[in-house]
C-alpha cells in the first residue's frame, strides 16, 4: 500500500512537471504587441494608442512597437500620444515602416518620444515649420508655438539620448533626413528592413534595465476598432471633401423634391461626417465661409430663373473655398501637416455640381410643373358628361375614356355634363356645370 502511495505521488509530480514545462518555456518567450498608426494623427489615432499601451500593460507584454507612417496632424493629439509614450510601464518601439512612409510633423515628436527610435530603408523623418498665408506678422506670430514645440521636441531628444540639435533645426527650419542619414546622425538607433530584421537588432538589448530576449518573440497586432478606424478614413483630407461635396448635392436633390427623402437624409449624414473630420484637421473657416456662401448660391440658382448666371457664379466661391480649405490664414504648430484637397478632385465635384443643378434637377423642377401625363390626376379641371345617373355614384365619359365617378355636389342626371374636381385613387370626384359655366 505504502509502494502504491509512493508511484500514484511520483506520477503527480512527473505530470506537473510535463504539463508546467511548455508553460515556463512560453514564459521565456517574450510578448510583443504591435500597432499601426498610419495617416493623420487625430484625437481617434491617441484614443488607439492609448489603448494599445494599455492592453501591453495589462497583458504583461515586455515590448510595445508601433509602425509608423504619418504627415503630422492635431498638435493637442500628439502630445496626448507622446504623453501615454512616456508614461507608458512597457518599452516602446517606434518604426517608420515600411519602405515610402514617413515621420513628419507631428510624426518627428512622436519617434523621439520612443525608448527605442527605428526607421525603414526608403523612408525619412523631419518636421514642417507652420507656413500661413500672410508675410512678417505671420512669422511674429509662429515664433511663440516655434518656441514650445522646440522645446518639446529638444526635451524628448534629450531625454532619449539624440540629436538634440538636428531635432530643433527640423523644426525651426523644416529639416529632413533618410533613414541613413538619420541613423549616422544619431536621430534613431535601428535601420531595419522589417519586423523580423528589427526584433533581430533589439535581441539581447537592454531596455530599461531590463535585457530583451527577442529569439521567439510572441507578436500579438492590435488593430483599430470600428470606431477609430472609420474616424481615421475620414480625417482624410479629399475624404472629407468629398462628404461635403456631396452633402451639397444630396441637398440640391432634396430642395427639388422636398419631403425628407433619401436625398434629404443623405444630405444630413453626409455635411455630419463632413464637420466631424473638418474637426480633426487644420481647417480654414474662412473657406468653409466660402462654401457655404457658394452653397446658398446653388441653391438660389435652382430655385428661381437664374439658374446659368447664379450657379456659374457660384462656382468662384466654391472652387476657391476647396482650394483654401486646409490653408489656415494664421500659423500653426509645426506638428500640422500641410495638406491640400486634390485639384482634380475639385473640378470633378464642381463639374458634378453644374451637371446636376442645370441639367438633372433642373429637368425635375420642370417636370413637376407639368400637369400629370398619366393616371386620374391628368383629368383635373377637365369636362365630361354623365354615362349613368350619379346619385351619387355612376359613371362619367371623358376625352373618349368611361371612368367610375362620384358626384360631391348633388345627384347629377345621366348626359349631364360634369367637371373634374378632385381623385380618390381611380375614381373621379366631379361636380356638375350650372348653367352660367362655360364648357371646355
Amino acid at each position: 500500500m505504502k509502494r502504491l502511495k509512493v508511484f500514484f505521488l511520483s506520477l503527480i509530480v512527473v505530470s506537473l512537471l510535463i504539463f508546467t514545462a511548455p508553460i515556463q518555456a512560453a514564459d521565456q518567450n517574450q510578448a510583443v504587441l504591435l500597432l499601426d498608426i498610419e495617416g493623420v494623427i487625430n484625437p481617434f489615432t491617441a484614443r488607439y494608442l492609448e489603448r494599445g499601451l494599455s492592453l501591453a500593460e495589462s497583458a504583461n507584454a515586455d515590448l510595445v512597437v508601433i509602425k509608423l507612417n504619418t504627415p503630422g496632424g492635431l498638435e493637442s493629439s500628439m502630445r496626448e500620444m507622446v504623453q501615454a509614450i512616456l508614461d507608458s510601464q512597457v518599452p516602446v518601439v517606434v518604426y517608420v515602416s515600411p519602405a515610402g512612409a514617413r515621420a513628419t510633423s507631428a510624426g518627428l515628436f512622436i519617434l523621439m518620444a520612443s525608448d527605442i527610435a527605428a526607421m525603414s530603408p526608403a523612408t525619412n523623418v523631419g518636421a514642417a515649420t507652420p507656413v500661413a498665408m500672410g508675410g512678417e506678422l505671420d512669422e511674429v506670430m509662429s515664433e511663440k508655438s516655434l518656441s514650445d514645440a522646440s522645446a518639446l521636441v529638444r526635451g524628448l531628444a534629450e531625454t532619449r539620448g539624440r540629436n538634440v540639435e538636428w531635432v530643433e533645426a527640423a523644426v525651426r527650419q523644416s529639416l529632413s533626413l533618410t533613414a541613413r542619414e538619420a541613423l549616422d546622425d544619431n536621430v534613431i538607433e535601428v535601420l531595419a528592413q522589417d519586423l523580423d530584421d528589427l526584433l533581430d537588432q533589439l535581441d539581447g538589448i537592454t531596455i530599461r534595465g531590463q535585457v530583451l530576449d527577442l529569439s521567439a518573440p510572441i507578436i500579438q497586432e492590435e488593430r483599430m476598432n470600428f470606431v477609430e478606424r472609420f474616424y481615421h478614413i475620414i480625417t482624410e483630407p479629399n475624404i472629407a471633401f468629398l462628404l461635403l461635396s456631396l452633402g451639397t448635392l444630396f441637398l440640391l436633390a432634396e430642395l427639388s423634391d422636398p419631403g425628407l427623402s433619401v436625398a434629404g437624409i443623405g444630405a444630413v449624414v453626409s455635411f455630419i461626417i463632413g464637420f466631424m473630420a473638418l474637426g480633426s484637421l487644420p481647417v480654414n473657416w474662412a473657406a468653409v465661409g466660402l462654401l457655404v456662401v457658394s452653397v446658398i448660391m446653388f441653391v438660389v440658382a435652382l430655385l428661381t430663373d437664374t439658374e446659368v448666371v447664379v450657379t456659374v457664379a457660384g462656382l468662384v466661391p466654391f472652387i476657391l473655398g476647396s482650394l483654401l480649405l486646409f490653408t489656415p490664414f494664421r500659423p500653426e504648430s509645426p506638428a500640422i501637416p500641410e495638406l491640400r484637397v486634390s485639384l482634380w478632385l475639385i473640378i470633378f465635384m464642381a463639374a458634378m455640381i453644374v451637371f446636376f443643378s442645370l441639367i438633372v434637377l433642373r429637368a425635375i423642377l420642370n417636370a413637376m410643373k407639368l400637369p400629370p401625363q398619366m393616371g386620374a390626376d391628368r383629368f383635373l379641371g377637365l369636362s365630361g358628361h354623365a354615362l349613368t345617373p350619379l346619385s351619387p355614384d355612376g359613371e362619367v365619359k371623358i376625352q373618349q375614356q368611361t371612368w367610375s365617378a362620384t358626384s360631391i355636389g348633388g345627384d347629377v342626371e345621366e348626359g349631364r355634363q360634369v367637371r373634374v374636381v378632385s381623385v380618390t385613387g381611380v375614381r373621379l370626384l366631379v361636380t356638375p356645370f350650372d348653367d352660367d359655366q362655360t364648357l371646355e
